[in-house]
């Protein structure tokens, strides 16, 4: 009887990502939406990823942070788009085992990184308008960089346990997942294994990497707050909140929309409202933080002419110069 289900369990090596499925006349409008989205979610975050590299009026922690948030929603949109769009253009839909696991690990590390870093970044505004005689003592160099390779670093190896008993699943069928990507629900839905062990260590990881951080974002900002409503004029409030507000709306899309999708009842009803949920966190948050920050930001409009200048400056330079 053993042998027979560790025959079975090796059946399954492929799943079925159903994705917008249900909605066959709209694939190729859906492919080319989405298509239009990723190049546009790349290039700008690599576009703020050059302006805070390349312009010295931006190496601040603020900056810095702003930098690395960029550079993981470039991440985000990478590992998620690219298989959507094969699937919507080919119409297979499937994905490998080791695929979807890999998927898995790198989305999961992705979405612990940004928590942490979002926190990071709330520290970082708590300090320049609650403290800001200690700014520059508190919020050196050395520790921006300790934030976030202590949060890179401590969500990839925590993402390692989880992918780890992920891999010890047995999968035996049906492997047909209703979402579009690989996420930890869908995925432990479709196993025939125990998966308590994995609940138990899932549910420690997202109170270290999601409630935790919450927390602290959340402390900050009632800390931040009350510091701008004891500002006597209406011009020093107006001002403090300005330096704080662009990061608060990341926070409030991306912890509204993660709370959503994953405090939502699990039930056929609600499962179309959920991916569409999924979509906004997923794909359309990397895609609108950069907009967030550049629309919002005079600091980065001025390093973006500046940019703009040199760049026209060398264009027309003679060619005897340049050799």
């Amino acid at each position: 009887m053993r042998n027979t289900e560790k025959e079975n369990q090796t059946v399954i090596t492929e799943f079925i990502l159903l994705g917008f499925g249900d909605l066959p006349e709209l694939q190729p409008h859906l492919f080319v939406l989405f298509l239009v989205i990723y190049i546009v979610t790349i290039t700008g975050n690599l576009l703020i990823l050059l302006l805070v590299v390349s312009d010295q009026h931006l190496h601040t922690p603020m900056y810095f942070f702003l930098a690395n948030l960029s550079c993981l929603e470039t991440c985000y949109s990478s590992i998620i788009l690219p298989k959507m769009l094969a699937n919507l253009i080919s119409g297979k839909k499937s994905i490998s085992l080791s695929g979807c696991l890999s998927q898995f690990y790198l989305f999961g590390s992705c979405v612990g990184i940004e928590t942490y870093l979002l926190a990071a970044m709330s520290y970082d505004r708590y300090l320049a308008i609650c403290k800001p005689l200690h700014y520059t003592s508190i919020m050196h160099a050395k520790l921006c960089v300790q934030l976030i390779v202590g949060a890179w670093i401590d969500s990839l190896l925590a993402n390692c346990v989880i992918l780890y008993l992920m891999a010890q699943l047995s999968f035996c069928g049906p492997n047909v997942m209703d979402h579009y990507f690989c996420d930890f629900i869908p995925l432990e839905k479709l196993s025939c294994s125990d998966t308590s062990m994995i609940e138990l260590v899932t549910f420690l990881s997202t109170f270290i990497f999601t409630i935790t951080p919450f927390l602290l974002t959340l402390t900050s900002y009632v800390c931040i707050i009350t510091t701008i409503l004891k500002i006597p004029s209406t011009t020093g409030r107006q001002k403090a909140f300005s330096t704080c507000s662009s990061h608060l709306i990341v926070v409030c899309i991306f912890y509204g929309t993660i709370i959503i999708v994953y405090m939502l009842p699990d039930t056929p009803t609600l499962r179309d409202l959920n991916k569409v949920f999924s979509v906004f966190y997923t794909v359309l948050t990397p895609l609108v933080n950069p907009l967030i920050y550049s629309l919002r930001n005079k600091e980065v409009h001025r390093a973006l002419r500046r940019v703009c200048s040199k760049v026209m400056h060398f264009a027309r330079m003679p060619k005897n110069v340049l050799s």
